[in-house]
C-alpha cells in the first residue's frame, strides 16, 4: 500500500545524505524559550516561532498548573458533547473582548481552525479565492468545501480585482482569503489594497492571523489592525501556538448568526476540545499581551537587528522585516548542508523544502522571540556568515561576522 510514495523515500534518502533528518530533530530538554539541550549539547532555538516568549513565562506556567489539578488533564469530548467547560467560553469571551469581535469560537488546534471554518463559510455554489502562497490549512480547509477554489498571485491585489471581475455574473458568495504574515518568508499582505478590492466587488474577507498576532498593531491584533481596516475583516483566524505559548485555534466575526457555525463545522463538532490547563495558559497569555507592551517592541528590534545582520553578511531575504527571517537558496543539497552544519554550530533553524516553500525555494527559515537576547542573535548571525561562507553561499563577508561566530 505505501509503495505510491516511493518518490517521497528517495528525496528522503537523498536528503539524508547532506544531513541529519531535519524532520526527526528531538531536543532531550528545552532549557527556556531560547535554548535546548539536543544530542547532549546546547543549542540556540531559532525556529520556534515563540514571538513573545511565553512558553516559560511564570503566571501563565501557574495557572496551567492550577487548571491541571482542579480541572485534569483534559476534557475527553467535543464541544458539543461533553467537552465545554466554563473556561472555554470564558476564553472566547476574553479574546472576543481583545480582537473588538462579537463572537469567537474555539478550535484544537490552529490548523483545525482553517480546516474547519472554511468548508462551513463556503459551500458548492460559492467561490474561494486563495493567495497563492497560503499555508497548507488553508489548502486543506479549501479542498474539503464543495467551494470552486481559484488563487491569485501572491500579494497583488490586481490580479484579485480580475479575478473577482470575471465572476462577477456568477452567483455564491466569493470569500477571499489572505495571511497577515506569511509563514514561509515573512512577507505581510497588502491588506489595504485587498481591503478595497472586497468592497468594489462585495466579496467577503477572510485574514489569518496566525503569524502576526501579538506581533503587529498597536494592541497585537495583527495586521489588520496595524493597518487600519479592521473593519474590512469579516472573519479573523489565528492560533494560539506562537505568540500565546499554547496550542488551539479560532475564529472571530461580528456577523449575526455566526453561532450556527458550531452546527456546521465537522472540525469544531467531531474533535475532542482544548484541555483545561491550556485554556488557563492561553487566557493569561493574553492578560501579559496586554499587561506588557515592552515585549512587542523588544520583538520588533530583534528581528530588525536579525534581519539586517544576515542582510548586511550578502544572504538574500525575504522582501520584509519581521520575526521570520529566512535565507533564501535555490539547491536544496546545500540548503540541508548549511543546516547541518548550523545544527553542529549550536544553531537550530528551521529547513523549509519545496513543495512547500514559495516558488520552490529552499528555505532555512528562522523566528526570533522577545526572549532572544542581542548576545544570541549576533551569535547566530555570526554563525550563519561563517558557514554561509565556507559553503561558497557568500562571495565575501566582513571580518567582524567571522569574529562573531568564534
Amino acid at each position: 500500500m505505501l509503495q505510491k510514495y516511493g518518490a517521497l523515500k528517495q528525496a528522503r534518502a537523498q536528503l539524508l545524505q547532506s544531513a541529519v533528518d531535519p524532520f526527526d530533530v528531538r531536543f532531550e530538554t528545552i532549557l527556556g524559550p531560547t535554548e535546548a539541550i539536543l544530542d547532549g549539547r546546547k543549542v540556540l532555538l531559532f525556529g520556534t516561532n515563540n514571538y513573545l516568549g511565553l512558553t516559560f513565562d511564570a503566571l501563565c506556567v501557574d495557572a496551567a498548573v492550577a487548571a491541571l489539578r482542579a480541572d485534569g488533564t483534559g476534557t475527553t469530548g467535543s464541544r458539543i458533547a461533553n467537552g465545554t467547560y466554563g473556561g472555554h467560553a470564558l476564553l472566547e469571551r476574553r479574546l472576543a473582548r481583545f480582537l473588538g469581535r462579537r463572537e469567537v469560537m474555539l478550535f484544537t488546534t490552529g490548523y483545525q481552525a482553517n480546516v474547519g471554518i472554511l468548508p462551513a463559510l463556503a459551500g458548492a455554489d460559492d467561490y474561494l479565492l486563495l493567495d497563492a502562497d497560503s499555508h497548507a490549512s488553508i489548502y486543506d480547509g479549501a479542498k474539503l468545501s464543495d467551494a470552486a477554489v481559484t488563487r491569485f498571485r501572491h500579494n497583488d491585489p490586481d490580479d484579485l480585482y480580475r479575478r473577482l471581475r470575471f465572476l462577477a455574473d456568477r452567483p455564491g458568495d466569493k470569500l477571499i482569503v489572505v495571511e497577515g504574515i506569511y509563514s514561509m518568508l515573512g512577507d505581510t499582505a497588502p491588506l489595504q489594497e485587498i481591503a478595497a478590492v472586497k468592497r468594489e466587488t462585495g466579496a467577503w474577507l477572510l485574514v489569518d492571523e496566525a503569524h502576526s498576532l501579538g506581533v503587529l498593531g498597536e494592541h497585537g491584533r495583527g495586521l489588520a489592525e496595524a493597518t487600519g481596516i479592521e473593519a474590512d475583516v469579516d472573519f479573523v483566524v489565528g492560533t494560539f501556538s506562537k505568540s500565546l505559548g499554547g496550542i488551539g485555534g479560532f475564529c472571530a466575526s461580528d456577523l449575526p448568526d455566526f453561532e450556527l457555525l458550531r452546527l456546521a463545522s465537522r472540525a469544531y463538532m467531531f474533535t475532542a476540545s482544548l484541555p483545561p490547563s491550556v485554556i488557563a495558559g492561553v487566557m493569561q497569555a493574553l492578560e501579559v499581551l496586554e499587561a506588557r507592551p515592552g515585549l512587542h517592541a523588544t520583538l520588533n528590534r530583534n528581528a530588525t537587528r536579525l534581519y539586517e545582520g544576515l542582510a548586511g553578511a550578502g544572504f538574500a531575504l525575504g522582501p520584509t522585516i519581521s520575526p521570520i527571517v529566512s535565507i533564501r537558496l535555490d539547491d536544496t543539497r546545500l540548503a540541508a548542508a548549511f543546516w547541518d552544519r548550523l545544527l553542529k554550530a549550536g544553531i537550530y533553524v528551521n529547513l523549509a523544502l519545496p513543495p512547500a516553500t514559495p516558488e520552490r525555494q529552499s528555505l532555512l527559515r528562522t523566528s526570533v522571540s522577545a526572549a532572544h537576547t542581542q548576545v544570541q542573535i549576533d551569535q547566530a548571525i555570526g554563525a550563519m556568515a561563517a558557514i554561509g561562507l565556507e559553503l561558497g553561499v557568500l562571495p565575501r563577508v566582513m571580518q567582524h561576522y567571522i569574529n562573531a561566530a568564534q
